[in-house]
């Protein structure tokens, strides 16, 4: 079957660009893959696809969690949930009859009573999985901008070595979608995409998206020394994050001669009961020891913060900020608490907080914890910024020596997206 991949962000589209370019194609069935971040503008679309007579089916992370909702606001004709690689597949072959197929529901299986909702079925060896089609998503037609449009090499790639975490952090949906497990491609199979990445496209820079990419040492270990013995030049980072304390001096150095020159911590607070509170499972002194490692190793190292977590008081968001700015983080990201479908922080604050569908992610709340008011809490978010890059003129200065002319415009819009030169009222 012939299939056309439209990427509405990349293109920097409105829905109505896009549905006029998706009709164009005269599709059987569009699939869309839904985001919480950007739920409304999957529910736009899908109205928008229905109102033309297609077939749509809707997939991914949040009507993963909240299939029934996800369908009567769409009006979408299924959701897929969990991975969806054999349920559509079965769904495609089926002739859109989706009786007895893990994982894929329409509206009439919630019409009499509630369905016990399952996930699709699994593709357990994650090596049986064709590479993404990079052809129709070729890396070269993508904005400068991933990860916040600071990078050291052009062109970059996305690619996934592993799926799933095995902890159970309450901020996260990962734990619920993955059932807490991991599942892990070869080595060898993430070298040859990167080396067809390098060939086709001539990639020179790598980003790993993995939820943790460390958490086994012989994987992370030997895609770093196929790396080096197959003579790929190119430089990698770690943008979405790695556990700090799942890499030690040594594992450190030997990414850093492989081609690694930046990773981030999900760091979350600098208060250890907040940490407790959200199931981190890690001790604050082995993330500034990380840090340090990071550091004295060359690495370039990213501090994940989120704001508002359970416990959060003004003195825990001032610790957050201090120990940013103590610390020998090269860069961090102070993010606003998106209460997500999935994580258990979703289950234990229901009817606690009404979901915003139409809220920033990551830049305004839904939910308070405590005396905290939404004014104090985007305050203390545009403060750590500030604070962080611009009262330290080393830290500030090998960031500006970091930024290419070609994405200076991505990070100024990002300086406005987080207030961080004005105070909310």
């Amino acid at each position: 079957m012939d299939v056309k991949i439209f990427d509405g962000l990349r293109d920097n589209v409105s829905n109505a660009e896009l549905l006029e370019s998706i009709v164009a194609e005269t599709p059987t069935v569009v699939g869309i893959t839904c985001l919480t971040a950007f739920y409304k503008e999957t529910i736009e679309l899908s109205q928008m696809l229905k109102e033309t007579g297609l077939r749509v089916i809707i997939g991914g992370v949040h009507p993963t969690f909240l299939p029934q909702e996800t369908l009567a606001e769409s009006g979408c004709d299924y959701v897929v949930l969990g991975e969806g690689e054999i349920a559509l597949l079965k769904l495609l072959q089926n002739n859109f009859q989706s009786d007895s197929i893990a994982g894929v529901y329409s509206i009439k299986d919630f019409e009499d009573s509630k369905p016990v909702i399952k996930k699709g079925k699994k593709i357990e060896n994650l090596d049986d999985i064709p590479f993404p089609d990079w052809e129709q998503l070729n890396p070269n037609l993508y904005p400068k901008a991933p990860h916040g449009a600071i990078v050291k090499n052009f062109p970059v790639a996305p690619v996934i070595t592993t799926r799933g975490c095995p902890y159970e952090c309450t901020f996260c949906a990962s734990p619920s979608f993955y059932d807490r497990k991991i599942r892990f491609r070869s080595p060898e199979n993430v070298i040859q995409e990167i080396k067809y990445l390098v060939d086709q496209f001539g990639i020179r820079e790598i980003h790993f998206e993995d939820d943790n990419l460390t958490i086994r040492r012989g994987h992370i270990d030997k895609i770093c020394e196929l790396i080096i013995t197959t003579g790929i030049e190119i430089s990698w980072a770690c943008p979405n994050g790695i556990r700090a304390d799942k890499v030690d001096a040594d594992l450190i150095s030997k990414m850093k001669e492989s081609g690694c020159y930046y990773f981030a911590y999900g760091v979350e607070s600098a208060d250890q009961q907040i940490l407790s509170n959200i199931k981190k499972q890690v001790k604050i002194e082995t993330i500034e020891k990380s840090i340090d490692l990071a550091s004295k190793a060359g690495i370039s190292c990213q501090g994940f913060f989120i704001f508002g977590l359970p416990g959060e008081t003004e003195e825990t968001l001032n610790k957050s900020i201090h120990f940013a700015k103590r610390s020998k983080l090269a860069r961090a990201q102070f993010l606003i608490l998106d209460v997500l479908p999935g994580s258990e922080l979703w289950d234990t604050l229901k009817g606690k907080f009404v979901p915003n569908w139409d809220k920033k992610s990551y830049k305004e709340p839904e939910w308070l914890p405590g005396e905290l008011t939404d004014k104090l809490l985007m305050n203390a978010q545009s403060k750590a910024f500030r604070e962080f890059y611009f009262k330290s003129p080393l830290r500030f200065l090998k960031l500006a020596l970091s930024i290419k002319p070609s994405q200076i415009r991505f990070l100024i819009h990002r300086l406005l997206d987080y207030r961080i030169f004005n105070k909310t009222d």
